[in-house]
């Protein structure tokens, strides 16, 4: 399958209420990777690690999915051409790969990662 699920994102405004809510409600292993991030592991069948923290100061905080690219400058472009935008462009993530996000045409928010 082209271009799948490999990350989800759950920011808000208290990384450790959230961390600890993730974590105790559904027993998934919370490490610390940041003072304000999380890697969430889930495990199980099928299930994927996510990402649990502080939303960029301002901003409400989202739920989101990351979705495996290729080329993140031409998936943009892509995006655009069907109606979306570009909310965050790419940029590099401690311990390697890039992330960009961008809004679908109804203004979800939805994450690109390229290894």
């Amino acid at each position: 399958m082209p271009n799948p699920v490999v990350h989800f994102e759950v920011l808000g405004k208290d990384a450790e209420v959230l961390s600890r809510f993730y974590g105790e409600t559904f027993q998934w292993e919370m490490e610390s990777v940041m003072p304000t991030y999380s890697i969430a592991k889930p495990g199980g069948e099928g299930g994927i690690d996510g990402g649990v923290g502080s939303a960029p100061e301002g901003s409400p905080g989202h739920v989101t999915f990351y979705i495996h690219v290729d080329d993140i400058p031409a998936a943009l472009e892509n995006i655009a051409a069907h109606g979306g935008s570009t909310l965050a462009p790419p940029m590099d993530i401690p311990g390697g790969g890039s992330i960009a996000l961008f809004a679908d045409p109804e203004g979800h928010v939805v994450g690109l990662f390229k290894r």
